[in-house]
């Protein structure tokens, strides 16, 4: 008998579980121990006494996230195997050992069955998100896997969980492991300058690797505008693909930094590159229609399902006021990672902003994240970033 506490779910909610999904709602359970607390490991039973699996626990609409479906016990060498599981998946993708590339996810949620687990690699940094307190609290065991897994290849485990964690958890970000010994990596060739403590998510958007790369083919001597740039990721892609000019645009100064930042680390783009601090919409509005490439690659507009329909028609609005000004025969890269907002959705929203400019569009990619931000096929909830090039007349 395991030594965790035992949670009943009331009649037929177990089918979710057969189907491997990793969330249990509040609404499915029966029975509980009073004296649970955030982040408890608890067994999940049928009501007729079936074990269904393990999770942690946390008051919420989610109540539990299932991290195993087997009766075992969860300790150093549960973490081992599920970290060695996601690293094998990586080395399958090439991405392990790799001169051009050192920065990919290496644990993605959902994706890869460890709900509330965000693992990014930086070139010998392990940089740790948690989205709940259960998971916060396997902090040691995942650094020791981690050290396990790399060996000399890792110099530091930093984890960056306050971010992600409610305010008033008491949690800090903190090292868990060695000493970061560099801030610079490489994705494709192109250098990126990493702020993991202060930056935004774990300190890059490491999602968007294969579509920058796709971005760079596009790019030759062409005039590109990068909006809502972050750190430039898209600006020197497009830059070290032989880009004639790239505008790169936030409303955010210290995004701008970074990228003025990464465009010096990478040599040979003088004079080809321009950074401007402004509203994005208000700044599209009043460029001319001389850009080959645009690229719309905003935050999330929708956190929610209540704000699901403002964020369709910010989105709408954006690629509207995008397509307009786009010069005939441009190419538009536009992206959302919101999760509410489907792909469907995402799609028809475009069809409806491609209506009201009147201009004839074709679409010559579907977008989406890349294998390293694995689509776990019981938990479609891991898909959300989702995006398309459009060809612009």
């Amino acid at each position: 008998m395991l030594p965790y506490p035992i949670i009943k779910l009331h009649k037929g909610k177990e089918i979710s579980v057969f189907r491997k999904h990793h969330w249990i709602f509040s609404g499915a359970i029966a029975e509980k121990e009073e004296s649970l607390q955030n982040g408890d490991l608890v067994q999940v039973f049928s009501q007729k006494n079936e074990f269904l699996a393990i999770g942690h626990f946390q008051y919420g609409s989610i109540m539990v996230r299932i991290i195993s479906f087997k009766e075992e016990l969860i300790q150093s060498e549960f973490w081992i195997k599920k970290l060695q599981d996601a690293y094998h998946v990586r080395e399958s993708l090439g991405l392990t050992d790799n001169d051009q590339t050192n920065v990919y996810r290496l644990v993605h949620g959902e994706g890869d069955g460890l709900p509330g687990l965000i693992i990014d690699f930086y070139n010998g940094t392990a940089v740790i998100q948690t989205h709940h307190i259960g998971m916060f609290k396997q902090g040691k065991d995942i650094a020791l896997a981690l050290q396990k897994i790399y060996g000399k290849q890792l110099h530091a485990v930093y984890d960056k969980s306050a971010e992600t964690l409610p305010k008033n958890s008491g949690v800090e970000n903190r090292l868990l492991f060695g000493t970061p010994t560099t801030n610079l990596v490489k994705e494709y060739g192109c250098q990126y300058e990493i702020d993991w403590e202060k930056g935004q998510k774990t300190g890059f958007f490491v999602d968007q690797r294969e579509n920058r790369n796709l971005l760079a083919k596009y790019s030759k001597g062409k005039k590109v505008l990068n909006t809502f740039c972050y750190s430039g990721g898209f600006s020197i892609a497009a830059l070290k693909a032989g880009a004639s000019e790239v505008h790169s645009v936030d409303i955010s100064s210290k995004a701008i930094e970074l990228t003025e930042k990464n465009v010096a680390l990478n040599p040979g783009f003088s004079g080809k590159h321009r950074s401007v601090i402004a509203d994005v919409v208000k700044y599209i509005r009043e460029i001319t229609d001389d850009f080959d490439i645009i690229v719309l690659d905003p935050p999330a507009f929708a956190k929610n399902i209540k704000s699901r329909h403002n964020a369709v028609q910010a989105y709408k609005r954006l690629n509207a006021e995008a397509l307009k000004k786009i010069k005939p025969g441009g190419i538009l890269f536009t992206f959302s990672c919101s999760q509410v907002v489907d792909k469907f959705l995402f799609a028809n929203t475009l069809t409806a902003a491609a209506m009201e400019t009147g201009r004839s569009i074709r679409v010559l990619h579907y977008l989406s994240q890349p294998g390293d931000h694995p689509i776990n096929i019981f938990h479609t909830e891991s898909e959300y970033l989702k995006g398309l090039v459009l060809y612009v007349e």
